[in-house]
């Protein structure tokens, strides 16, 4: 009990006023949709406010590119809100594959950056080039969504080929990052074939352990270095790779690495309900509209294995 005899807080009521506080209009309607019975229709409508008539979606959807054009990233973003409300098909899905038909590689594949953001804000880690190659970060979400939704489309068919050459090629297990794996993993949740995308992540899950591309002691975060390129403290731990107890990646942990990831991320809460970012900060709206969304995010994979206690 709180010393005035109120019941204290929990981190969900908590984070609700963190929510109303600070969040943009689509965070506080996906909040008030997963958490408080919310409609589904609010977060659709809010969504459709950063959608463009090409099919994509702009307007800093994703914080870290500024201005209103459309963006692989952008629209990936979009794909994982509607996949979460059950509505990443029909009429909307094929428009957006129209848009990704038309910003695709030679290979068939998405760019992470398309060259009409020249001119408009973006991280600078992030280079706008005129002729970009393929990307997976950009690709496999997009294409393990549309896969996981039942959507077909011509451009899934190049696109997928993509995402298995990247996947199963030795020099990606080699070379690759952790949110590349994060990026692997999400086209492997949604491919078709199971068997092939089962062995993938089996693969994918050994190098991610033996390359330390995941932090497994949460208490030595503080003294172990991020990886090359990532900020001071950008670390991916357990519940990164595996969000729920039914994602792929679950068996690459056992029981008490799990659990200690999930106590960490409990902790990470801040006195003001939210959750901090721990990637580069570059502009200040990014991390204002940055925190709101990794809120949901730790709330999510907490109530996902039974963490989250009621309002």
């Amino acid at each position: 009990m709180a010393e005035n005899g109120a019941p204290q807080p929990t981190p969900l009521t908590r984070a609700e006023r963190f929510i109303w506080l600070t969040a943009r209009v689509l965070e506080q309607r996906r909040f008030a949709h997963h958490f408080l019975g919310g409609s589904a229709d609010g977060v659709d409508a809010a969504l459709a406010a950063y959608a463009n008539s090409d099919g994509g979606y702009g307007h800093a959807l994703e914080p870290d590119l500024r201005g209103p054009v459309s963006q692989p990233l952008h629209t990936a973003h979009a794909l994982h809100v509607l996949d979460l409300i059950g509505r990443c098909g029909g009429q909307r899905a094929e428009r957006i594959c129209r848009y990704l038909t038309e910003v695709s590689t030679p290979q068939g594949a998405l760019p992470a950056l398309h060259p009409s953001l020249r001119g408009y804000p973006a991280a600078p880690w992030l280079p706008v080039l005129d002729d970009p190659p393929s990307d997976l970060l950009a690709t496999g979400p997009v294409v393990g969504l549309l896969h996981r939704n039942e959507v077909w489309h011509a451009w899934l068919f190049r696109a997928t080929d993509f995402c298995w050459q990247t996947v199963e090629a030795a020099e990606f297990l080699e070379r690759t990052h952790p949110y590349e794996a994060q990026a692997a993993l999400a086209f492997l949740e949604g491919a078709p074939d199971r068997p092939r995308a089962e062995a993938a992540a089996q693969r994918l899950g050994a190098v991610v352990r033996e390359r330390r591309l995941v932090l497994l002691d949460p208490d030595r975060a503080a003294d172990t270095p991020a990886p090359d390129g990532y900020a001071p403290g950008e670390h991916h731990f357990a519940y990164d790779y595996a969000p729920m107890p039914g994602s792929l990646a679950r068996r690459w942990f056992t029981d008490a690495e799990t659990d200690r990831a999930l106590d960490h991320l409990a902790a990470l809460q801040r006195e003001d309900g939210g959750w901090p970012v721990n990637w580069r900060v570059w502009a200040p709206g990014t991390a204002l509209e940055g925190r709101p969304m990794v809120t949901l995010k730790a709330l999510l994979a907490l109530r996902a294995y039974g963490r989250l206690t009621g309002r």
